[in-house]
């Protein structure tokens, strides 16, 4: 619903402010919430994509599927676990800073409130003995979103603040068909709730919703090695849709209370080749693709306005990474990667709420594999050109020009039993 639905309600409601364009939403899609009490973090240029998910692989510039030689395989491509012996467990973190700047048409800059985020995941496998099977479990975020403009943006209504967190529980099962080829595949449990805060009038009224969700996804990777020095790995990751349901309110309106909003979350799918020219080096290129079109009109039900209709109008986009290893003595090694992430929303729809750009990321790490305890650590600059959304039609007051510069730094421990 647009303006003149949103004026009506605050009438009915004796309130004399004249509405300006609302941009009701709940924007983003959803928040990754899970028992391991998971943070809201930042996915910018990505949609709400997080694809950093660990350090080895990040340091590549995520370009691992054709690699996936450690636990985190179980999100870049399950049918690597194959390649592991034993069991492994491993543990890590990608922590990123947020920092994103405004300029408005009419002049004045904002600054999204800085913050540090982190985003933990944890992998566990098992290869059974005398068996051509590998058992897998991870829990990881998929998507995620967090960002808070201060009061007086000129945006305020189109949105203020949200948090988003998503958890995947992931079991798998991947069965090595002979020496050059493995498959895999699994199912996901996944967690979501979602917090949103705007304006509902220029006097600066709030409106507020929570909701939360759970719904079932499935996993499936393909690890190919015709020849010793190459590997080709495929991974795919379904659609899943989150029905969220939860409060509402807004100051100076009655009604609100219980609110539902449906929202569908992209399938995304992962190709990889890998060339190891010797035992010393590893380089890699892959492509990711993101169907974030399905992400078109949301409806919400139950708000105090009513049913209202918001609009996203995304588009598909794609990642490109590359990336090398370099292979030392005694174990270590070091890797350094580039990856470009094409932007998903539409200009007449832009939000920034979800201020996405195309984006540069560029990644260095190194680590050290031994016979029980391994670790890496990696770090990535994130930065893109500005962005100038001059034809917003659905939230006119966005129009203007975007800025980011962030930094992440990731970590990984594991364990070999």
């Amino acid at each position: 619903m647009k303006t003149n639905l949103l004026t009506e309600e605050k009438q009915n409601c004796g309130l004399q402010r004249k509405f300006a364009r609302p941009g009701f939403c709940i924007p983003g899609i959803a928040l990754l919430f899970c028992a391991m009490l998971f943070h809201p973090v930042a996915a910018l240029a990505l949609g709400t994509r997080i694809p950093n998910q660990d350090p080895e692989a990040i340091a590549r510039g995520n370009a691992f599927v054709a690699t996936a030689d450690n636990p985190s395989a179980i999100y870049y491509n399950p049918a690597g676990i194959t390649q592991l012996d034993g069991v492994n467990a491993q543990f890590g973190t990608h922590i990123i800073s947020i920092n994103s700047t405004y300029e408005a048409p009419g002049g004045g800059t904002y600054h999204s409130k800085f913050g540090v985020q982190a985003v933990p995941e944890f992998y566990l496998t098992d290869k059974l003995k005398d068996y051509p099977i590998s058992l897998g479990f991870g829990i990881y975020a998929p998507y995620g979103l967090a960002i808070h403009w201060p009061d007086n943006v000129p945006f305020k209504m189109a949105g203020m603040q949200a948090a988003l967190t998503y958890v995947s529980l992931n079991p798998v099962v991947a069965w090595k068909v002979c020496d050059q080829l493995s498959i895999a595949a699994g199912p996901t449990f996944n967690v979501a709730q979602v917090m949103f805060r705007q304006a509902v009038d220029p006097a600066g009224d709030k409106f507020q919703f929570h909701g939360d969700d759970h719904d079932f996804g499935y996993t499936a990777g393909l690890m190919w090695q015709p020849v010793e020095k190459w590997s080709f790995g495929a991974n795919y990751h379904s659609a899943t849709k989150m029905n969220f349901s939860g409060t509402s309110s807004a100051l100076g309106l009655p009604g609100g209370g219980s609110t539902t909003a449906e929202f569908p979350f992209a399938q995304f799918v992962m190709g990889g080749i890998s060339f190891r020219p010797t035992t010393n080096w590893n380089f890699e290129a892959d492509v990711d693709w993101t169907q974030w079109h399905a992400l078109s009109n949301v409806q919400f039900n139950g708000t105090p306005f009513g049913s209202v209709n918001f609009p996203f109008h995304w588009k598909s986009s794609f990642m490109v990474g590359v990336g090398g290893t370099r292979y030392l003595d005694n174990g270590y090694f070091a890797s350094a990667g580039y990856f470009f992430s094409q932007n998903s929303t539409s200009e007449g729809s832009f939000n920034p709420l979800i201020p996405d750009t195309d984006l540069h990321v560029g990644s260095l790490g190194f680590g050290h594999k031994g016979q029980h305890w391994s670790w890496t650590l990696a770090a990535q600059i994130i930065t893109g050109p500005p962005r100038t959304v001059a034809t917003d039609s659905d939230f006119p007051t966005a129009n203007g020009r975007y800025q980011w510069m962030n930094g992440a730094f990731n970590f990984s421990i594991g364990y070999h039993f």
